[in-house]
This record gives structure tokens, C-alpha cells and sequence, in this order.
């Protein structure tokens, strides 16, 4: 059998990388109890390496209520002593604060538009932005999209969402795919979408 080809990134990468690879990023998510992990989870990435998170995400599951905002949202000054304890996840006051807040500003975006999926999805059209990327080089840090993404975000009151950590969470999120096209993924991912996106062969 023929070995599979997958993107650059995540070649000679450990089992759980290539796990995350092969059967998470780049999949459409809409649910929401999903949208918010990834928010947390791209917060926390923030100057670290993805498969640093990845490794920590057990230990996320456990420390934020299951990625549930509305518990998330009552945490007070014990729940984050606690947290600045936890060897499990990544120790940062302003990141761990942010969790908190960006739960508040997740509820409230689901109150306004009825669930944050129908909110964050506005921003490609409800649709996945297919690319067509030879080279892991020509993949972008951010777009037009993510910028008035984390504009808009930042305006209701969330924290880490720069749009360079937004386009991650697209990426992940599977609101563009951006497997490299000698990936075994790319194909089975446009299946979800149309070329909206920047498609360049």
C-alpha cells in the first residue's frame, strides 16, 4: 500500500499530530461546545508550538468544565488559583483570564444570533473557502476574512483573537481548507465546499 503523502507541517510528527491532522483540522465544526474549545485552545497557543497544546488538551478538557462556557463563565479567584496550578495546562494569568472572559462574550453571541456557529459562519458565507496551495510557503498567516473576524470579535469583548490565532481557529475549524494539494486530505475535504476561497494551482 502507498504511503500517504499529508501536508508538510506535520510530516515526522508524533501519533497524535498526525492523528490531529489526518482526522480534525480542516473537518467544518459546528458545534458550538467545539467552537469554544478551539477558541481556548488557539488562545493558548499564542507563542507555542500547536503540538504543545495538542499534548496539553486532556488536560484542558479536565480544567475548563469539559469546554462548557456556561461553566466556564462562573469561574472566580479560586477556580483560577487552581488553573495557575495545573501542570496540565499552559500557566499564563492573561491566557487563563481570557478563557473566563471569552466565555462571557461566547454566551452572549449565542444569545444574539441564536448559537455562535451561526455567528462565526457568517464570515465565509456559511460555507468551508477552499484552497489550492502547493507549498506550505504559500499559505497565509491571516486574510481579509480573519481580520474582520478578529475585529469583530474583539469589538464584543474577546481577548486572543488576533487575526493572525483567528485564521488558525478557521483552519481548524474547517472554515478554509488549507491541506497542500499533494495532501490526501485536500480532496476529501473539498467534498465540503466551493473555490470561494483564494485558489490558486
Amino acid at each position: 500500500m502507498p504511503q500517504l503523502v499529508r501536508c508538510q507541517w506535520v510530516r515526522g510528527g508524533d501519533a497524535l499530530y498526525l492523528d490531529y491532522h489526518d482526522r480534525e483540522w480542516g473537518v467544518p465544526q459546528h458545534d458550538d461546545r467545539v467552537l469554544f474549545e478551539f477558541l481556548i485552545l488557539e488562545g493558548a497557543q499564542a507563542g507555542l508550538s500547536w503540538s504543545t497544546i495538542l499534548k496539553k488538551r486532556e488536560g484542558y478538557r479536565k480544567a475548563f468544565a469539559g469546554f462548557d462556557p456556561a461553566q466556564v463563565v462562573r469561574f472566580g479567584p479560586r477556580d483560577m488559583r487552581r488553573l495557575l496550578a495545573d501542570p496540565d495546562i499552559v500557566r499564563n494569568r492573561l491566557k487563563v483570564q481570557s478563557a473566563v472572559v471569552n466565555a462571557a462574550a461566547f454566551l452572549k453571541v449565542q444569545e444574539e444570533f441564536g448559537s455562535f456557529d451561526a455567528y462565526i459562519w457568517r464570515f465565509t458565507g456559511g460555507i468551508p473557502l477552499q484552497n489550492s496551495w502547493k507549498t506550505m510557503r504559500q499559505v497565509p498567516a491571516s486574510t481579509p476574512v480573519s481580520d474582520a473576524m478578529s475585529k469583530d470579535l474583539r469589538q464584543r469583548g474577546f481577548k486572543f483573537v488576533g487575526t493572525t490565532i483567528m485564521y488558525a481557529h478557521m483552519q481548524a475549524t474547517g472554515m478554509v481548507n488549507d491541506h497542500t494539494v499533494d495532501c490526501f486530505r485536500w480532496k476529501q475535504l473539498r467534498a465540503y465546499g466551493t473555490t470561494r476561497g483564494r485558489d490558486r494551482r
